[in-house]
């Protein structure tokens, strides 16, 4: 029930209510549309919607039915109950305070628990910042914050549209990005971690993204010696991260 009343309180419906929480400067984890919506205030909402970092989804009538019973006039959205930051305003500064950036980048994990326990390990951690996309990327919702003990309040998070490009930016700024892989050639032991670093985790299923992986300066796996084909994304995270920790403590 708990759950449900925290849905439904970040939760926004109807064309104008949703384009109002645009121009507020709200930050909208995604939105719901009814397929083959039209009209002239649904043509407002898609102007506001190209130049907004918001992961859309075509819907049939019936699924936002489900979503809420009231007016939505074929438009639900959920206000995120985190604030994104822009990786590009937190890793000069982090050179400008002296430390050596360290960042976690998150390719597919869409699971909210996951999502939770990974910013949880990163704030423990002292992670500078959590990286997630735009799409295809786990709600930062009440779930999400629960798992993580408050972790992603604390924590910066930066949305991004594309990690393709983020990856290449941050290698402009000196970061070394590091992507867990099960194609690895050496274990994740073997890898500097020391000087400013990025490290890519991705979904359980098809791993980090191909395009990705191209352009990233190493890879890694983490030995499995059971049955087991792979660790849980969140625990295989752990496992790096407090690598990373130690290499950086000695």
């Amino acid at each position: 029930m708990y759950m449900k009343q925290q849905k439904e309180k970040n939760m926004i419906f109807g064309i104008r209510a949703v384009i109002e929480a645009i121009d507020a400067g709200k930050e909208i984890d995604k939105i719901f549309l009814r397929r083959e919506m039209g009209g002239d205030l649904a043509r407002e909402l898609f102007d506001k919607l190209k130049d907004a970092q918001v992961a859309i989804q075509r819907v049939p009538l019936e699924k936002l039915n489900r979503l809420t019973m009231k007016n939505h006039q074929g438009v639900v959205a959920y206000i995120s109950s985190v604030e994104y930051q822009r990786i590009e305003d937190i890793i000069p500064t982090l050179y400008e305070q002296g430390k050596t950036p360290f960042v976690v980048m998150l390719d597919g994990v869409t699971d909210v628990r996951n999502f939770g326990a990974i910013a949880r390990t990163c704030e423990c951690a002292g992670v500078d910042a959590l990286i997630v996309p735009v799409r295809g990327a786990a709600a930062a919702n009440a779930d999400a914050i629960k798992t993580s003990a408050g972790a992603l309040h604390v924590i910066p998070v930066c949305r991004e549209q594309s990690l393709h490009n983020c990856v290449s930016y941050l290698q402009k700024c000196g970061i070394r990005v590091v992507a867990a892989s099960e194609k690895a050639q050496h274990s994740y032991t073997e890898a500097n971690y020391k000087d400013p670093v990025a490290i890519i985790m991705g979904s359980e299923d098809v791993g980090v993204a191909p395009d990705i992986l191209r352009i990233c300066d190493d890879m890694v796996s983490i030995p499995i010696l059971g049955q087991i084909e792979s660790l849980n994304v969140s625990v295989a995270a752990g496992v790096i991260i407090y690598e990373a920790v130690k290499q950086r403590m000695n």
